[in-house]
């Protein structure tokens, strides 16, 4: 069976859940280097105005010190405050903002996490739990440029595909449109963050992976 290779998200895209959901293995990339501008700390929600990036702050990186799991969340900005004050303008309207609002509350307000790896994890954790999709994941035990197996398993890898900028085409991933609060004034907006297809579609939301 095939295992799909992705990088760590904040509040990744439907693309990224659609992997987790579709693979029967998983392996998560721990070992990489931080990369900026991409999903690892960043998710995309739609708004009023359209589309709106959400982008956690980290503290500077040192060539010594790239590796992902070391990367350390900043508190620059107060943008714990920022980023919730977005969601819930943004979904304000939506079916099931109330429904998931003290599951989501808490990555925001009553928690601080150190490092922006675990607290992805922590995130997508309770993503599958809310989406009621249980992966078989696993973490790499080291890093490689080109992975083509792991532990003889033949390798999907994802890392530099799934990418807000210059994505690669994945011709298994064929969004789905789904009801979003301001579809009637840009049209479906695909490929936003987990979030978008969670607070609109609440349950129903696996259908759609």
């Amino acid at each position: 069976m095939t295992c799909a290779l992705l990088s760590t998200t904040y509040f990744g895209p439907v693309q990224w859940y659609q992997k987790l959901y579709r693979f029967g293995r998983v392996e998560i990339e721990a070992h990489e280097h931080f990369v900026k501008q991409t999903y690892r700390n960043r998710c995309h929600i739609a708004t009023a105005q359209g589309i709106q990036a959400l982008t956690v702050p980290v503290t500077a990186v040192s060539d010594a010190d790239r590796g992902i799991a070391s990367v350390r969340i900043s508190d620059h900005g107060n943008w714990r405050h920022l980023h919730w004050q977005a969601i819930t303008s943004a979904y304000g309207d939506s079916p099931f903002l109330e429904y998931y609002e003290d599951d989501l509350r808490p990555f925001f307000f009553e928690r601080r996490w150190e490092t922006l790896f675990d607290f992805n994890w922590d995130i997508f954790t309770k993503m599958c739990h809310l989406i009621d999709i249980q992966p078989h994941v696993e973490l790499t035990t080291d890093y490689a440029k080109k992975i083509d197996s792991i532990d003889s398993r033949p390798v999907a890898d994802y890392r530099g595909i799934i990418c807000p900028k210059h994505a690669v085409p994945d011709p298994d991933f064929v969004p789905k449109p789904y009801y979003q609060v301001f579809s009637q004034r840009h049209g479906f907006l695909s490929n936003l963050s987990i979030l978008d297809l969670l607070l609109n579609m609440g349950p129903e939301s696996i259908y759609y992976l």
